[in-house]
């Protein structure tokens, strides 16, 4: 799959909310929620799948299809829309405690992102630096886990200005309350690119694909 940049249209309705929260008052937001995974968790552990990239996937197939989270700028400076992104994720070295990037090519179907993604962390687990991957494409979104944590909230913040526009993701350790499997994730947005619809949309639509995991396992 090609990857394509599409400038926004000049008529593009989102431009005076864009043109505000990135000019006027720059403005990013985090939210936590903690998602039932009770179905998903159930049919990861039948079929014998390892969670991590699993759940990756469901991150991914969501994100690529709310477009408020697939926007950049290229190296042009134009604002547009990336067709897909690819995840960019980490892995944790047990040994010293460091932790590594390290980025896949994003399939659509399952079964090719759990072998793309399983495939790469085999690959660059032994790789001890911060980039582990040289050579990360333009169309991507961070993502990383807490495993030790299933943090009620989670929030962070950088010192200086940054034209950074994909949503940067968060999630921990899964937990059971009330007979059914939660996980907290949350997610740092750009408001110029997404409002708290798009973001509660984004994290409606992770919870409902593992819920509809029979339907593209």
């Amino acid at each position: 799959m090609e990857a394509v940049f599409t400038k926004v249209s000049a008529d593009w309705n989102r431009k005076p909310y864009f043109d505000y929260f990135y000019h006027t008052i720059k403005t990013k937001y985090n939210i936590t929620h903690h998602i039932d995974i009770t179905v998903f968790r159930e049919r990861i552990k039948d079929n014998k799948l390892k969670f991590y990239p699993s759940f990756l996937y469901l991150i991914m197939k969501a994100v690529n299809q709310n477009e408020a989270f697939r926007m950049s700028f290229n190296e042009a400076g134009d604002l547009g829309i990336w067709n897909f992104v690819n995840p960019s994720y980490t892995i944790f070295h047990e040994d010293d405690k460091t932790f590594s990037d390290v980025w896949s090519t994003y399939k659509p179907t399952f079964k090719e992102f759990y072998e793309e993604v399983t495939t790469d962390i085999e690959k660059y687990r032994h790789v001890k630096k911060i980039k582990a991957r040289e050579g990360r494409p333009a169309n991507f979104c961070p993502i990383s886990v807490l495993p030790w944590l299933s943090f009620e909230s989670f929030s962070q913040d950088t010192y200086h200005e940054s034209n950074f526009l994909y949503p940067i993701i968060r999630f921990g350790k899964y937990y059971e309350r009330d007979s059914k499997w939660l996980i907290p994730i949350s997610i740092f947005v750009n408001h110029a690119v997404a409002d708290g619809y798009h973001t509660c949309k984004l994290i409606n639509d992770i919870e409902a694909l593992g819920n509809e995991i029979n339907d593209w396992i």
